[in-house]
């Protein structure tokens, strides 16, 4: 396994084009209303990136996936295709990952949006994953085996009566959209011994099913779904992990946790 250590010219690149992803999520929280198309909102992302940040969408194109970025309604786990036909309505829980690639470099992140009036179930489902994830990141820093991000989120998550899915990781990113080291969500058994060390940047985004943890993938090749029809959430952020504990890189303005967290 090559583990890409990023030296202080990639960080602050990569930090540049994390800020970016965040702004994005940011500033497409006013849109996202009842009545409002998917199809729109990628719409206004993709403008967004291109106009104002003079970026690039990473997800336009990437595997060929035909939008800007990735819209997953209640059910879907991930990877939904933004479309004119998907309305939102009272009560939706909504993911929106966003990519940004700049100067070559990428930033990702994603997080939840409750459309119109939550309903109790979908409101403490994204709680619980947005928790997960920070409890994930108050344990990383150099020397913790990498197999502890993935079992602190599990037994969070099944502790509160959910489930974590299996099929889908964290990454490494940099100049590559997905590189090593793999994230898991849960924990393995005998999986890979990796330790961290300073300078390694990847995502850690955990997807929480309300049901159980199966899922499947759809006649479209991309949207993700619970095989239960259970509600998903799902919460993203690139972090570099420093001297002392990690950088959360996407951390947006509306999160009352800190940028730097020390462990």
């Amino acid at each position: 396994m090559s583990i890409l250590i990023k030296n202080n010219t990639e960080i602050e690149k990569i930090r540049i084009a994390c800020r970016l992803a965040a702004e994005v999520l940011e500033m497409i929280k006013q849109y996202v209303i009842p009545g409002i198309t998917t199809g729109k909102l990628d719409k206004i992302c993709h403008e967004y990136i291109i106009n104002q940040q003079h970026a690039i969408p990473a997800c336009f194109g990437y595997k060929g996936f035909p939008k800007s970025v990735c819209i997953s309604i209640n059910e879907v786990v991930c990877h939904g295709i933004p479309n004119n036909n998907d309305i939102l309505k009272h009560g939706d829980i909504v993911n929106i990952d966003v990519t940004v690639i700049k100067d070559l470099y990428h930033g990702d992140t994603s997080k939840m949006f409750l459309v119109g009036q939550p309903t109790i179930h979908g409101q403490n489902l994204c709680k619980i994953a947005q928790q997960s994830l920070y409890l994930a990141l108050s344990i990383i820093k150099p020397g913790i085996n990498i197999n502890k991000i993935g079992y602190t989120i599990q037994k969070y998550v099944e502790k509160n009566g959910y489930s974590v899915v299996r099929d889908y990781c964290g990454h490494g990113i940099g100049r590559n959209f997905h590189e090593e080291p793999q994230v898991l969500h849960y924990y393995k058994v005998k999986n890979n011994e990796l330790i961290l060390k300073k300078g390694m940047i990847f995502t850690v985004e955990p997807m929480v099913n309300l049901g159980n943890h199966h899922v499947y993938t759809t006649k479209d090749g991309w949207a993700v779904k619970t095989h239960d029809k259970s509600l998903s959430a799902q919460y993203e952020h690139t972090i570099l992990v420093n001297n002392t504990g990690c950088e959360i890189l996407t951390l947006r303005k509306d999160e009352i946790i800190p940028v730097l967290i020390n462990n």
